[in-house]
């Protein structure tokens, strides 16, 4: 093995950019910026995004003003999410956790994206597993099926 060849370990651990492939960055592909406004977002933000209004659904809105417990009733929070997503998806683009993260959802030509997707789109986030399946454009499964990006504002 030469020094300049990486590691076995390297490259099956660390996906292809560890072996020298250069993908580009995320969005180049779809003719977006590679930072700034209209760039994909990146993991913190998405992830910052969904636990906050994860938070809202599960306390504030289950909880404090309906009064369940979701350790009972464990389908309420996911309700809640579900029907505060579709609608504030559907009408601004974007969520409360989306907001304060700076990020919103876009539809493949750069506007916002209609109601049949949006409702696509939010099922698969509800079930979890299409959205930890990515691809280079970090866009997950639910995004692909309902041809939508998330992109900073």
């Amino acid at each position: 093995m030469s020094g300049k060849e990486p590691r076995w370990t390297q490259t099956w651990l660390g996906g292809i950019r560890s072996a020298g492939v250069d993908l580009g960055y995320p969005g180049e592909r779809l003719g977006l910026p590679g930072e700034g406004s209209g760039s994909i977002a990146g993991w913190g933000r998405r992830i910052a995004a969904l636990l906050i209004d994860w938070m809202i659904c599960t306390w504030f809105v289950v909880q404090l003003l309906l009064r369940m417990n979701p350790a009972e009733q464990p389908w309420a929070p996911v309700a809640v999410f579900a029907l505060q997503y579709v609608i504030l998806v559907g009408f601004m683009g974007q969520t409360f956790g989306h907001r304060l993260a700076g990020i919103r959802v876009a539809a493949m030509d750069g506007g916002d994206p209609r109601w049949l997707p949006v409702l696509v789109r939010t099922v698969l986030l509800c079930l979890a597993v299409p959205a930890l399946i990515w691809d280079r454009d970090h866009r997950g499964v639910h995004d692909r099926v309902s041809n939508t990006m998330v992109v900073r504002m």
